[in-house]
């Protein structure tokens, strides 16, 4: 019988920057939207004591770990490892490594990191994401005047991975949540309209959604945070502070964070 579990952990383990297993991962997270996940991402692993470490970490949690090694050692003490420790462990190049050896008759390189030359676009990207997590939930207003696309909304509406994932296609995002108890920043009203999205969302979806991460908290799930009240008394503050903006709106109930950073991307780049 499976068992339910309102978090799943996964490490993302490479020999490189681990952009592609977090990719990965995140696409197969959506069809489970809106399981909360936590994703740790482990990069520049060169030597079997790091492996062991994480799988180590990854046993004490019950965590899932996704490894992208390119060096052929590294691929299989992780193998090992995660077999003597019973971790769940899922090789995503490997295997497609090997058959094409087999095919072509040719040795891989070897050489973690090769689908990130080290090009204006990589660096571009790079940038994108420092700005993202600089700016991340309204730490410093002044990112509001410097982001590309600016996100606003109540807790819990997808701000911080729709930010991470824009910045991933190389725009530069900052978010804002909206409280009635804080006042947003002024930066926020001078910017053009189009720059700014809101995000909304349905009370009973956003109540569901909220009580997961109580429960994954290890808090009760009746605290005013996630109460229809509670919610209700939000979204009408950001609804009313959108319509000041005057920005577009879009509504993530039941959006995975690509489809929602799908549209977000479509109407930025509107002529």
């Amino acid at each position: 019988m499976s068992r339910l579990n309102p978090e799943v952990i996964v490490y993302v383990v490479s020999d490189a920057a681990g952009d592609t297993g977090e990719l990965v991962v995140r696409a197969a997270i959506a069809q489970f939207h809106p399981l909360h996940t936590e994703i740790r991402r482990a990069p520049f692993i060169t030597e079997e004591a790091g492996l062991q470490r994480i799988i180590q970490q990854a046993k004490q949690v019950d965590a899932i770990v996704i490894y992208t090694l390119v060096i052929p050692h590294l691929r299989d003490s992780m193998k090992k490892l995660a077999e003597t420790h019973h971790v769940a462990a899922i090789d995503l190049l490997g295997s497609f490594i090997e058959t094409l050896e087999m095919r072509t008759g040719r040795k891989s390189r070897q050489e973690p990191g090769l689908n990130h030359v080290l090009d204006a676009d990589y660096f571009r990207k790079v940038e994108a994401v420092e700005f993202a997590v600089k700016y991340d939930d309204a730490r410093d207003t002044s990112g509001v005047l410097k982001a590309d696309i600016v996100l606003v909304g109540v807790s819990r509406t997808s701000k911080t991975p729709l930010s991470m994932y824009l910045a991933h296609q190389k725009f530069k995002v900052a978010n804002v949540p909206l409280v009635p108890e804080l006042k947003p920043p002024e930066e926020l009203f001078k910017l053009p309209k189009r720059k700014v999205i809101g995000l909304t969302i349905g009370v009973p979806y956003l109540n569901t959604i909220r009580k997961e991460r109580l429960k994954a908290l290890g808090l009760p799930n009746n605290a005013s945070y996630a109460t229809t009240d509670r919610i209700e008394k939000e979204l009408l503050y950001a609804d009313n502070i959108m319509k000041q903006i005057g920005c577009v709106v879009i509504d993530v109930s039941h959006r995975a964070v690509e489809e929602t950073a799908s549209l977000i991307m479509e109407y930025v780049r509107m002529p």
